[in-house]
């Protein structure tokens, strides 16, 4: 079960509420999980992105450990340009696409 960290930004207070009760609130809109199951990770990220479709504010970034992806990490955007993670010859680099 890989770590995962959500960051918020300008969301409601109903995300902290929700995120603080399956998650560690290590820093002001950062959240960690260090064994969150891919199961619970998909029904919070279907939750929070609910609410982001309705609400439309702010912006939320979950991030993963994905052995299967470049740089074995998977990024997950809402209210922000989708991102995806590139090698650019051994260097990892966050792509805006």
């Amino acid at each position: 079960m890989p770590l995962t960290v959500i960051v918020t930004r300008d969301v409601e207070a109903r995300y902290r509420g929700f995120l603080t009760s399956v998650m560690l609130e290590v820093s002001a809109g950062v959240y960690v999980a260090p064994d969150m199951s891919s199961g619970v990770r998909k029904r919070v990220w279907a939750v929070v992105s609910h609410w982001w479709e309705t609400l439309r504010r702010g912006s939320l970034v979950m991030v993963w450990r994905d052995k299967a992806a470049t740089g074995h990490l998977h990024i997950e955007t809402l209210g922000e340009a989708p991102k995806k993670i590139v090698d650019a010859d051994g260097v990892l680099l966050v792509k805006r696409e």
